[in-house]
């Protein structure tokens, strides 16, 4: 029987270049201590190509293996601090190396704040490979992250009938674009983006989620059948549509603490991608593996990235487990009147970077 596996592309005996190359771009040398904070579900592979490379730059470097496995769809799973000592040992590192989703996570606060780079790993072997950071993908993104940061007022629209408002200034923008390579800098390696999240309240309109959408968490899926949701004073009121609704709304119920718990509902992060390695059609290529969706499917050019669920991120009170991660195509996006996105396209050219053959 044929099997329907897809064959790794990347040779495994060049994880260990991989990994020295991302040590340098993050700009990890000699004498410096690298924590590599893992779980039971790391692959070996990972750590054995981290400490090789090390030894090839003379960086300390050990492993912190966390006693659980922290699954895709769990955020904010407090892996360091619990135990004594874990969270003073990362604190006294230069940079962190995790295997999981910390983020939401009260302890990546704090080791970020004791300027303590941490850089995130949780995509497959190829997409290390294939989405690691370009030329100019770190200038377009702090040059996206700027225009943002000055914006007050975001328009998103789109054909399918999204017609979202949101004001920002509340909250800080977060970008990333593949490597941790500055005190305190929080990244994830193979993506390319920013986002924010809107002020309290200010989040109104109709978001229309439409086939061939990505929900990469917690489904890893296209979507097939239209989600529309009413989004009113930063909550989501009302989800219609099929099996897709039907899904969202299963998750964003589980995600409640209690009777009445707004907070799955609410509008979390709201940003765009750049990174001209990441594919929209990832899933399609690849299949639907969490491993295989992280970076790719959540950073193509020109997706507008909608959430729902915690802000405690970007300093905001929420940490409800009930989170939502779409990227969308076919939006356009207006800050300030001013379309940096049309259509899921990017349209300054400032923003946009060319791909490197791989």
């Amino acid at each position: 029987m044929e099997s329907s596996i897809r064959t790794q592309e990347v040779n495994p005996a060049k994880m260990t270049m991989l990994f020295k190359k991302q040590f340098e771009l993050c700009k990890v040398e000699e004498g410096q201590t690298v924590a590599i904070v893992s779980d039971l579900g790391t692959r070996r592979e990972y750590i054995q190509a981290a400490f090789a490379a090390a030894d090839e730059i003379g960086v300390d470097i050990y492993e912190m293996c966390v006693n659980m496995i922290p699954g895709w769809t769990k955020v904010g799973v407090p892996t360091i601090g619990k135990c004594k000592g874990t969270l003073e040992a990362l604190m006294a590192c230069d940079m962190v190396l995790i295997f999981h989703v910390p983020l939401f996570a009260a302890w990546l606060r704090k080791v970020m704040d004791n300027k303590v780079r941490v850089q995130m790993i949780i995509d497959a072997p190829d997409d290390l490979e294939q989405l690691q950071s370009p030329p100019g993908l770190k200038e377009a993104v702090l040059h996206a992250h700027k225009i943002y940061e000055n914006t007050k007022d975001i328009h998103v629209t789109s054909k399918a009938g999204t017609d979202l408002h949101y004001s920002r200034g509340e909250y800080p923008v977060m970008s990333q674009y593949g490597m941790a390579d500055e005190p305190g800098r929080f990244d994830h390696w193979g993506v390319g983006l920013i986002h924010t999240f809107p002020n309290e309240g200010s989040s109104r309109g109709t978001v229309v989620i439409q086939p061939g959408d990505i929900v990469i968490l917690p489904y890893c899926r296209y979507v097939v059948d239209p989600i529309h949701l009413t989004i009113e004073e930063g909550h989501v009121t009302n989800i219609e549509g099929g099996l897709d609704a039907a899904l969202m709304r299963e998750w964003l119920k589980d995600g409640e603490d209690f009777e009445g718990d707004r907070d799955p509902y609410a509008v979390s992060h709201l940003g765009w991608g750049m990174n001209p390695q990441c594919r929209w059609d990832s899933i399609a290529l690849y299949g639907d593996g969490p491993e295989r969706s992280r970076a790719a499917s959540r950073c193509f050019p020109g997706n507008f990235l909608f959430s729902t669920g915690p802000n405690s991120q970007g300093g905001g009170k929420r940490t409800t487990r009930g989170h939502y991660d779409v990227p969308m195509r076919d939006c356009t996006i207006a800050v300030d009147g001013k379309v940096v996105v049309e259509e899921g396209r990017l349209t300054d050219p400032k923003m946009i970077v060319p791909r490197v053959p791989r």
